[in-house]
């Protein structure tokens, strides 16, 4: 298929183009309706294509919902799914600020994928992991040996974050702390219970490591 316009996708099963839809509209605080009204289609026919994987509007309905949306048919459909964050330009009006701990903790307390810096013989490496908010604590659990691993008994940076492309705008969030590893079964249990998600890359992960926070600071770019 070739593309229909500016920012048309080459391919619509590129990405999950329901959920995309749902979290963006969530994120800006619409609802279905207001949404439906806004792009000019029925919020039967939205909720058609939220929840349907196998729905395939039009370029014309993906354009309309886009710009509702305040973001593209690429970013809709997952086309830029395999790109690193940031290609877009600074906007003209940016305004950089830091972050109060408090907010930081809010951001951090989203969860999600976070990068963790690791001093190795090697040199410093860093590598994305899942993790979690438990008590104050970045939690996460890895295999042994492996690079996450190796951070116990090390001072580490632990630095999450959220660009978006489309307004050229983000925030990011650095820890330091000290990392150790979680023998204790009783909190081992409890940070199984009380993890948000499970590793993406699956398999067994039975080392737990936990951060504790030594220092605490963000910033964000809005427009």
């Amino acid at each position: 298929m070739t593309a229909a316009g500016p920012g048309a996708p080459n391919a619509l099963a590129a990405g999950d183009l329901g959920r995309r839809l749902a979290r963006r509209r969530n994120r800006l605080g619409l609802s279905r309706e207001e949404t439906a009204a806004r792009a000019g289609v029925a919020p039967g026919y939205l909720q058609y294509l939220e929840e349907q994987p196998a729905a395939a509007p039009g370029t014309g309905t993906l354009l309309r919902l886009a710009e509702v949306l305040g973001t593209t048919i690429t970013e809709l459909t997952g086309g830029e799914a395999d790109a690193p964050p940031g290609p877009g330009r600074a906007a003209r009006h940016a305004e950089f600020t830091e972050l109060s701990v408090q907010e930081c903790r809010a951001l951090l307390s989203t969860h999600g994928v976070g990068r963790i810096a690791v001093p190795t013989v090697e040199g410093p490496l860093v590598v994305p992991v899942n993790y979690s908010l438990v008590d104050g604590a970045i939690v996460f659990s890895t295999s042994p040996g492996t690079v996450p691993a190796q951070a116990a008994g090390c001072r580490v940076a632990f630095e999450v974050d959220r660009i978006d492309d489309v307004f050229s705008q983000g925030w990011s969030v650095l820890v330091r702390g000290l990392a150790r590893t979680v023998t204790d079964p009783d909190e081992v249990r409890r940070l199984v219970e009380g993890s948000y998600s499970e590793p993406w890359a699956g398999g067994r992960r039975e080392v737990w490591v936990r951060i504790e926070l030594l220092a605490l600071t963000g910033r964000r770019i809005t427009v």
